[in-house]
């Protein structure tokens, strides 16, 4: 199979955007899960084309440029802390909607200029009871690239853009697995190394969800050894 190129994969992300029947993994347990969320957050999926560090290798279904927005949560945060994530955060007065929020918190964490941003669309709204927030996934492309960091080190200890055929990479996908009090949840999960320091970054929970499910749902999913675990922190 052909690689998508970038504009083939913005039309598949952008239908994505429009599907209003896409809820992904949460779909069954949804209606459960919305009496623990009520806080409005947003975070923003942003998709683009990588400027510096290709993928370690070709992809099957996305070309090799491909990449999405990630941060590594600091680790110091009282909920999520350490996590790989989405940019975005709470709706606070100042925002319209869960948009607004989603582009302003990725500018005061990223340092992005939201103005090369093309929102796509919006996913339905997530629970996520943990941290009692219900979240709109913001689908973007990345039109104009502007230069990324970690603004704040108390809220991010790390920004990069993660080469989407790297993160398909069946080498590189396992199953998580969270214990708390005799309990055990299991969801999808991404294993990448860190350019700069060979170090391993798991992607996990909410953000390794909703790529899962778009990968998924965009056609891009590649067959993986769902076998193979990986245990997160409860």
């Amino acid at each position: 199979m052909a690689s998508a190129t970038p504009g083939t994969a913005r039309a598949q992300l952008e239908a994505l955007a429009h599907d209003d029947g896409f809820l992904g993994p949460w779909a069954a347990e949804r209606p459960a899960m919305m009496a623990g969320a009520t806080r409005a957050a947003g975070v923003l999926v942003l998709f683009g084309v990588l400027d510096d560090l290709p993928a370690d290798r070709a992809g099957t279904a996305v070309s090799s440029e491909l990449d999405v927005l990630l941060l590594a949560r600091a680790t110091t945060l009282r909920a999520h802390a350490g996590q790989i994530a989405f940019p975005g955060g709470r709706v606070e007065p100042r925002d319209a909607d869960t948009v607004a929020a989603a582009l302003r918190e990725a500018r005061e964490e990223t340092g992005l200029e939201p103005s090369g941003v093309d929102v796509l669309g919006t996913l339905r709204e997530i629970p996520v009871p943990v941290s009692g927030h219900l979240v709109t996934p913001v689908l973007a492309w990345w039109r104009r690239p502007t230069p990324v960091r970690a603004v704040d080190a108390a809220e991010s200890a790390a920004v990069f853009r993660a080469p989407v055929a790297d993160l398909l990479d069946p080498a590189h996908r396992r199953t998580s697995v969270t214990r708390r009090g005799g309990a055990e949840w299991r969801g999808p999960a991404f294993v990448l190394a860190d350019p700069a320091s060979g170090a391993e970054r798991v992607v996990w929970g909410f953000t390794a969800g909703v790529l899962d499910a778009v990968f998924d749902a965009v056609g891009w999913a590649e067959p993986w050894d769902r076998s193979r675990t990986i245990d997160v922190p409860a």
